[in-house]
């Protein structure tokens, strides 16, 4: 059983899951609207390359998100590659399990800019990078999917100091 985290139950109803769908492991990330910010939560190892819907389920109990963004990957020319089809069949299987709007995303080249930023930037090492490049990969989806929406709503994007 997930530990529940104390701060879950404060925040307000404005809250998303973002995915970074992967057939062995799912990148998680949460954020918000109001401060416009995105955190890695966890990586999900995939069971016999299917998600882990009990590990889904704990997440969105947890969290209690209004919406889901998953990132969906193309090839540069728009086409879909091998995994494309599977994400979205994530998307659908999101949206029926949890009856929440699901939000596919631009993902290409995510999890190459999070392994960029561990790798180049901060050092992490080869074993730490495969546990917790998808994880940041979610979190750089749903940043840009938080970032858009204040764009939109032509609202200030807090960002905190980091």
């Amino acid at each position: 059983m997930a530990k529940i985290d104390p701060l879950a139950a404060q925040l307000n109803s404005d809250t998303y899951l973002g995915f970074d769908f992967g057939n062995k492991k799912i990148g998680v990330a949460v954020g918000q609207l109001t401060t416009c910010t995105a955190s890695p939560l966890q990586t999900l190892r995939s069971i016999h390359q299917l998600p882990n819907w009990t590990l889904i389920n704990q997440l969105i109990s947890e969290w209690q998100p209004i919406g889901l963004i998953v990132g969906i990957s193309q090839q540069q020319n728009g086409q879909d590659n091998l995994i494309t089809p599977k994400m979205r069949k994530f998307c659908r299987q999101l949206e029926g399990r949890f009856h929440l709007p699901v939000y596919p995303v631009d993902e290409t080249l995510s999890t190459f800019e999070a392994k960029q930023l561990l790798f180049d930037e901060l050092h992490v090492g080869a074993t730490r990078l495969w546990e917790v490049q998808d994880q940041l990969a979610a979190q750089l989806i749903l940043q840009s999917w938080l970032n858009e929406q204040h764009h939109f709503a032509s609202l200030p994007c807090y960002r905190a100091n980091t």
